[in-house]
């Protein structure tokens, strides 16, 4: 059996659980994408959706945005601004 992990939520949401592999694997494509240019939530998942393609079994789109919030959580991923809804990287 596949180990899974609870993902977290930014707004204190109840998270859910996923297969670590599956979490891990779109977190680093996250990461990837996110390190060369902000971008919104839809250029991200097709980013994502072109990296991954019919090699991942599953709905790229939610896997990515339940990443994606569980990255917000953490700090890893923040809004670029507040006029936009595209995404980056926390600076450190």
């Amino acid at each position: 059996m596949e180990e899974r992990i609870l993902t977290r939520h930014p707004l204190g949401k109840k998270g859910v659980r996923i297969g670590k592999e599956r979490y891990e694997l779109i977190a680093s494509e996250i990461k990837r994408a996110l390190s060369t240019k902000d971008l919104t939530y839809t250029e991200l998942t097709d980013v994502i959706e072109r990296r991954l393609g019919k090699r991942f079994d599953g709905s790229i789109p939610w896997y990515t945005v339940t990443v994606k919030l569980d990255l917000e959580a953490r700090g890893i991923v923040v809004k670029a601004d507040r006029k936009t809804s595209k995404l980056r990287l926390k600076r450190r």
